[in-house]
């Protein structure tokens, strides 16, 4: 596997690649579910990009940008285990030189449920993925359905600047007891791991209401309720919403998603699950 760390290194290298090429972008500190994100990527193209780069446009004041965990050494381990082709791991310079002074925003899908909870968070995102999309000129670029309004968002982005890449949603990846994989579960003690499958248990519970016709309005109140009782200390959201523009559901009628984030701990947990 190849390593570049420049646009310029970046832009040798892609001419190399010869047929569809896919980008797998993300921020680091690996595990299974960036894995069967590559793994997706080779059924559906002939060679494979990855980058790394903890994008400090996205993190909001008081947020984990200084400690989130880098670990490059095993990522790139892990990537070349995986069969990736090339790793690009920019610098903050790289992406953001200076003078830099372009932001890209995407109206509606950013607006509620994260981009009310972290704002900024979203404009920091759509950037990023725009900048990698432009340099690494994909054919494919997949992201995990876990951000399941980053998915919507990039997908909008994508649309609105006719950046010819399509972009591909990978199923959530899960622990053996539901909990869903994320680079911040190592944040976790050992209680609040116990505690954290309440999240995915209470998506699947609330799934499983609404479907058997029950309230929405009752089942969402269920289950804020149910994740108190299991130690969350607060709970940003947890919403039915339409899959495709996020707008709250109280009829449930067609593709919905239901979203939530909570807080255990320190530490910020968001999945989500269709209905």
């Amino acid at each position: 596997m190849q390593i570049v760390r420049s646009s310029e290194e970046l832009t040798r290298a892609r001419a190399g690649l010869e047929g569809k090429v896919a980008l797998v972008p993300t921020m680091g500190a690996l595990h299974a579910g960036h894995v069967a994100l590559i793994a997706e990527a080779k059924e559906r193209a002939e060679r494979v990009v990855a980058s790394i780069f903890v994008n400090p446009a996205q993190f909001g004041d008081g947020e984990d940008f200084g400690r989130y965990p880098r670990q490059e050494t095993d990522d790139a381990k892990m990537l070349v285990e995986a069969g990736c082709d090339l790793l690009w791991a920019p610098s903050i310079h790289d992406i953001y030189p200076d003078g830099f002074s372009t932001k890209v925003s995407v109206a509606g899908a950013s607006e509620r449920w994260e981009g009310e909870a972290r704002p900024g968070h979203f404009d920091g995102v759509a950037t990023v993925v725009a900048k990698l999309l432009l340099s690494a000129r994909p054919d494919i670029a997949l992201f995990g359905e876990k951000d399941f309004q980053q998915l919507t968002v990039i997908r909008r982005m994508a649309a609105d600047l006719n950046i010819a890449v399509e972009i591909v949603g990978v199923p959530t990846v899960r622990e053996s007891d539901g909990l869903a994989l994320s680079s911040r579960n190592a944040y976790l003690l050992r209680e609040e791991r116990l505690q954290a499958v309440a999240l995915p248990r209470a998506l699947e519970a609330a799934r499983a209401a609404i479907l058997s016709g029950t309230l929405a309005s009752e089942v969402l109140k269920e289950a804020r309720a149910s994740l108190r009782n299991a130690g969350f200390s607060r709970i940003d959201y947890f919403a039915l919403v339409d899959a495709a523009t996020l707008e709250p559901v109280t009829e449930p009628e067609g593709a919905m998603r239901l979203i939530a984030a909570a807080i255990i701990g320190t530490t910020r947990l968001i999945d989500n699950v269709a209905v």
